[in-house]
């Protein structure tokens, strides 16, 4: 059996021009990085005429160990649409370093499902992370030298909130002290470092609509307080034209391919249980201005995923969904269920039936909650049973949902075909699309409801220290903003071990931040990290290179 990344390497890529092309891109808007990718122009999106496509999110249930197939189903299904004869690109995020070189590997797809050159979406790419990256700590270095030349914000050395940023899993770097050495040397202070797809300028690009909005929200970012326990931004700062700069060409999504030539955005990466977890508003909106069906997909469950990219890149885009896909595998269902991993291969209604309820939550949680069509994508394996998949079909009947078989890691668009009729179906559906809670509310309520609604529980508890920032970003103006909850992406709850659909528990929140340039208050549970580590035995000892240039390794 091949691999991914021997599927891919064999695929016969056509000339990005010719994608474009089929997509109604312009060659004017096309900035070409070699003849399997360009970046495109802001521009297309207030001088292309006519009316946008149907918008289709992909989301899954809560990730388990089995794996889901997330994005190999939001490729499969966009290959299938096509051939089906219908005008569709995709939008999808791009990956991080972490993740490459840590535990999950890459994320473009698998199998026959995939969008190409692999390779390079999965390592430099277009250097877009880079540039964030760049514009993160240049606002650090701008940030430590007005300190250093006087501090004429009086800024407070212990309430600064910005942290540098690496797109690299390094647990080394989580807490520092830097300044040490000689009094030019800079003002010594504790520091540490995000990874890049932490870093709140990677919501701001994510979030902003062009290049004046990008500029705007930059502005805003909030790097820390000052002995008044006033904020101090990146405006303050006169940092936000400079970052800009960095930002430019980063701003523009990047179009490639799938193995069977369908037109591909990957743009931008925020964390799905950190930040957002959507890729960039504007390749969003590139994707529905060029196509009938747009079909774009959220991070790790419909928890987090779906959660803000409904609550929170709708609400700020103005979007507004026709179908949902939530996947799903009997294997992950299974694991919700109780079954060890061992023995995921074998027949178990029992352990199948304890973990089904995981999966109907999230689908009554898109059709209740939020009012939306959709649809249960089962991610088929060679040893799933009849019984097992007649199973899931009676029980989301139940819930008025039907289930579609997709087999597009081994078949690509055709596996999926049964899947596209059943999305097209639903694009015609009557859709009374709303979000979880309403502006108003208070920091509090809004975390309430999410929790009660979306989560099934209790309700949620605030640490001492989180009322009183949620009493002071209320007071500083932030109480309208959504609520971004960084929590665990394993289970409902902030506790990872509470697999299914768990009742009775409530959600801890310990911290409260604002951020301002993206436009959100960001709630920290559990044991969340900005920066995460590599693992005992990371992906990076398998990835190499030949004297030819070929990278092996990648997954």
């Amino acid at each position: 059996m091949k691999t991914d990344i021997e599927i891919a390497q064999e695929a016969k890529a056509l000339d990005i021009r010719e994608i474009a092309a089929a997509a109604g891109v312009d060659e004017k808007y096309l900035e070409l990085y070699g003849q399997n990718k360009a970046k495109v122009d802001y521009r297309l999106l207030k001088e292309k005429e006519g009316a946008d496509g149907k918008l289709i999110l992909v989301t899954a249930i809560n990730p388990t160990p089995a794996g889901e197939g997330k994005t190999t189903t939001t490729v499969g299904l966009a290959d299938a649409l096509k051939r089906l004869g219908k005008n569709v690109v995709t939008a999808l995020r791009e990956p991080s370093l972490g993740p490459v070189f840590g535990v999950k590997g890459g994320a473009a797809g698998g199998g026959y499902a995939q969008v190409i050159p692999m390779e390079d979406i999965n390592l430099h790419f277009t250097g877009d992370f880079h540039a964030i990256g760049a514009a993160n700590n240049l606002l650090a270095a701008m940030l430590d030298n007005h300190i250093y030349q006087g501090n004429e914000l009086r800024i407070d050395p212990k309430r600064i909130t910005w942290k540098r940023a690496v797109d690299m899993n390094d647990r080394q770097l989580r807490n520092i002290v830097d300044g040490l050495g000689r009094r030019t040397d800079g003002v010594v202070r504790e520091d540490g470092y995000d990874i890049t797809v932490a870093s709140e300028i990677m919501a701001v690009l994510c979030l902003a609509s062009d290049i004046t909005d990008l500029k705007a929200r930059l502005s805003r970012i909030i790097v820390g307080y000052t002995y008044d326990n006033e904020p101090v931004t990146a405006g303050d700062l006169k940092a936000a034209g400079a970052m800009a700069a960095l930002l430019k060409d980063a701003l523009k999504p990047n179009l490639v391919q799938t193995l069977e030539h369908t037109p591909a955005f990957i743009h931008g990466g925020p964390f799905a249980n950190i930040a957002h977890g959507c890729n960039s508003i504007i390749a969003t909106k590139m994707a529905l201005k060029l196509g009938d069906y747009a079909v774009t997909e959220a991070g790790f469950g419909a928890d987090l995923g779906a959660e803000k990219f409904l609550d929170i890149k709708c609400r700020i885009a103005g979007l507004k969904p026709s179908a949902v896909v939530v996947v799903a595998t009997v294997r992950a269902l299974k694991h919700h269920g109780g079954a060890a991993k061992t023995e995921l291969n074998e027949e178990n209604l029992e352990a199948l039936r304890k973990g089904l309820p995981n999966l109907l939550q999230h689908v009554e949680n898109i059709t209740t909650v939020y009012g939306l069509p959709c649809v249960v994508a089962i991610n088929r394996f060679p040893m799933d049973t009849e019984a097992e998949l007649s199973l899931i079909a009676e029980e989301c009947r139940r819930l008025g949902v039907n289930v579609a078989l997709s087999e597009v890691w081994a078949k690509g668009g055709e596996g999926g075909e049964a899947l596209a009729k059943e999305v097209i179906r639903l694009c015609e559906e009557p859709n009374a699309f709303r979000f979880c809670y309403e502006d108003g509310l208070s920091i509090e309520e809004k975390m309430n409801a999410i929790v009660t609604r979306v989560y099934r529980g209790d309700g949620v508890v605030l640490t001492d220290a989180a009322r009183k920032q949620a009493k002071r970003l209320e007071e500083l103006g932030f109480g309208s903003l959504p609520v971004c909850m960084a929590k665990t992406q394993y289970s409902f709850s902030d506790d990872p071990k509470l697999l299914g659909a768990p009742r009775g528990f409530q959600v801890t929140v310990r911290n409260l931040k604002v951020s301002a340039g993206a436009g959100f208050i960001v709630a920290l549970t559990g044991d969340i990290m900005t920066m995460p580590g590599l693992p005992k035995v990371p992906a990076a000892e398998k990835i190499d290179v030949d004297e030819n240039g070929k990278i092996s390794g990648l997954f």
